[in-house]
């Protein structure tokens, strides 16, 4: 007979039980979560214990029920995308606050329909409708918050200058449009639906660009993005992530209300 593996043992060292705690740490803090984000606040006519007395017979005063409103039930996001989704270069979550309310909603529902690949926010989203998507959208998309300063470029100057390159001229030789072709002059995106590129961490620049590339983001056909990355070489890819993360967020960072010409490739992700 072989072995017994140590973990399979009835009497089992700590470090066994570790793994096991984790997930189920994991496992509970998304169910709080998404129940924060799903479920509205208790209404004021429901049933409370407030005000009921104590074992030594006095009366607690009666606290005031919770606000039922979407900055409450939108605190949950903030464990990953920051406090009122403003998140900042220096980690990996992107900033959700301020982009257009389309680009919103495509996500969470690409999210749901598994056409972006993220655990925690497929959890969150899973049994939502498009209505309350919307609206969670709409709530982020409002919001007008100053953007933290970029973090100091960590590349080369011929990176850099690649980078720049394909973003204000793109590639002609190799059929890759200029990221302000489609992202607007200032890269802060275009309502209702194409969202900026300033104020994004390099890594999730790199990782969304890498992710199009084969097949683990997509979004409704056709897939321009998918199409763009496909295009880009491995140094012209890492060079556009790391020049665009070193670029300062305007003042005036609100999304453009059109392009000023026809998208230089068919985009079927770009309607509200």
């Amino acid at each position: 007979m072989a072995p017994v593996p140590p973990c399979d043992r009835p009497t089992r060292p700590a470090a066994c039980h570790a793994p096991a705690l984790r997930l189920a740490w994991v496992a509970s803090l998304l169910l709080a979560c998404a129940a924060a984000i799903a479920a509205p606040a208790t209404p004021a006519g429901a049933a409370s214990t407030a005000g009921t007395p104590t074992a030594s017979g006095a009366r607690p005063p009666a606290s005031a029920p919770a606000p039922d409103d979407m900055a409450e039930r939108m605190l949950a996001c903030a464990a990953c995308h920051g406090r009122e989704g403003r998140s900042t270069p220096e980690g990996y979550h992107p900033r959700i606050a301020g982009k257009p309310s389309g680009y919103l909603f495509h996500q969470l529902q690409n999210f749901r329909e598994r056409r972006r690949l993220n655990a925690t926010m497929a959890h969150f989203v899973d049994r939502m409708d498009d209505a309350y998507l919307r609206e969670i959208a709409g709530y982020f998309a409002a919001l007008e918050l100053p953007y933290a300063p970029p973090q100091p470029a960590d590349a080369t100057p011929q990176a850099l200058a690649l980078g720049r390159r394909v973003a204000l001229e793109g590639d002609p030789a190799r059929g890759v449009p200029a990221c302000t072709a489609c992202h607007g002059a200032a890269m802060t995106g275009v309502a209702p639906a194409i969202p900026g590129l300033l104020g994004l961490p390099r890594a999730y620049l790199g990782a969304q660009l890498s992710a199009w590339r084969q097949g683990r983001r997509r979004a409704h056909a056709p897939d321009c993005m998918a199409e763009v990355a496909r295009r880009l070489s491995d140094e012209q890819l890492a060079a556009a992530a790391a020049w665009l993360a070193a670029q300062p967020v305007p003042a005036d960072a609100r999304p453009a209300s059109r392009l000023p010409a026809a998208l230089p490739l068919a985009c079927g992700g770009v309607a509200p």
